[in-house]
């Protein structure tokens, strides 16, 4: 069972960066697909950006051109650098395991998540 636990959100401006970090406690972490979720009040949680094992990357059309998601598997950790912010990225951000590449479900127990408010 992997354990995930995510850091890395603030109160930033519009316009602003944030790097969001993502640390997987278990031995699935470096051969699966890891994506960021987020979930803003009142709406469904969304996949907004996933990443393969070998660095294969994808992302929501939100979110395309300007958040980028990588990861370090000597550390168990990814990471969702965002750039650009604007205030509908405010949520609260989680980490999980897809079920696959093209699956938004997520296979791991959520962590607390870590909030961006995104606000001038």
């Amino acid at each position: 069972q992997v354990q995930l636990v995510e850091s890395g959100g603030g109160l930033v401006q519009p316009g602003g960066s944030l790097r969001l970090s993502c640390v997987a406690v278990g031995s699935i972490f470096s051969v699966n697909t890891m994506g960021w979720y987020r979930q803003a009040p009142g709406n469904k949680r969304e996949l907004v950006a996933r990443i393969s094992s070998g660095g294969r990357t994808d992302y929501a059309d939100s979110v395309k051109g300007r958040f980028t998601i990588s990861r370090d598997n000597a550390k168990n950790t990814v990471y969702l650098q965002m750039n650009s912010l604007k205030p509908e990225d405010t949520a609260v951000y989680y980490c999980n395991v897809p079920a696959s590449w093209y699956s938004d479900y997520a296979l791991a127990s959520w962590g607390q998540g870590t909030q961006v408010t995104v606000s001038s």
